[in-house]
């Protein structure tokens, strides 16, 4: 799935580029990614002549608003882009919609893992076709608690710590990567049970936590071969270059020189560094 700063860094970048453009076509390239409405001609018609209005992120999902009450829900899931292109730029294969603006070129939906969701609906009805948000967790950027109440939530659940951070009704938006760097940040093995942690190290975790989604972000997240991420205007992101331990196994550890270490939990694999993790 993409992970919370690689949406975070989408929304800020549609935040800023297409509020206010007007719809001045829309061309429906397949119907698979579309939930509602059913057919190609309604979803082109509700977004004929309307204006882009807002830009929100509910965890992973981008909501764009448009001035007639009606809002575009999109769910990446595992490859999904949006990304802002010239009219005349070739289409891509993996194209699903694109919308055209009455100025400054297209807004278009990619997708080459076919995980993609598109929902447009009135505005009102938002809260059915997206019941997955009351059970999402803590939102590190949008809603941030203290550490305190941090630490009251690892010891609730008395969970592996890999395990608690990749829950999404614990922390949303979290992934295979983020979760290992921010562990290796705090010093946390994978396996450390939650409610075990001492006050020191809670706070070490939600510091991790923090400044770990916060810079990525800033470095408009990470993209690999596997990832193939792209940000709104086709730049990939540039925090891979800042990965301690995510998928550098056998390679020596920056901060201690040991082997990274790579080990299979729940059907995924995680990276860690035996000598710095405890």
């Amino acid at each position: 799935m993409r992970e919370l700063p690689e949406i975070e860094t989408l929304r800020r970048a549609l935040d800023k580029d297409v509020i206010g453009r007007k719809v001045k076509s829309v061309e429906v390239l397949d119907t698979k990614p579309i939930d509602r409405p059913s057919t190609k001609k309604a979803f082109a018609a509700l977004l004929d002549g309307v204006k882009i209005t807002e830009v929100e992120r509910r965890g992973l999902m981008l909501l764009i608003h448009f001035d007639n009450e009606h809002c575009l829900l999109a769910d990446l899931g595992k490859a999904g882009l949006v990304v802002r292109a010239a009219n005349r730029d070739a289409m891509p294969k993996s194209a699903k919609v694109a919308i055209t603006f009455t100025q400054h070129g297209q807004l278009r939906f990619l997708d080459t893992g076919k995980t993609m969701r598109l929902v447009l609906v009135p505005t009102e009805e938002l809260p059915d076709a997206m019941p997955e948000v009351d059970m999402l967790g803590i939102d590190p950027i949008e809603s941030p608690v203290s550490w305190a109440a941090f630490g009251q939530t690892l010891v609730q659940q008395k969970t592996k710590l890999r395990a608690l951070l990749t829950d999404q009704t614990v922390i949303c938006g979290l992934g295979p990567i983020y979760s290992d760097e921010i562990l290796f940040r705090a010093g946390l093995r994978y396996d450390r049970v939650s409610d075990t942690l001492s006050s020191q190290e809670v706070r070490r975790l939600y510091r991790a936590l923090v400044e770990t989604i916060h810079d990525a972000i800033k470095h408009r997240g990470v993209t690999t071969e596997k990832t193939e991420w792209v940000d709104l205007f086709d730049d990939p992101g540039e925090y891979q270059e800042q990965l301690e331990v995510f998928e550098r196994d056998k390679q020596p550890c920056r901060r201690c020189r040991k082997e990274i270490t790579k080990s299979k939990v729940g059907g995924s694999n995680t990276y860690y560094c035996p000598q710095c993790q405890v």
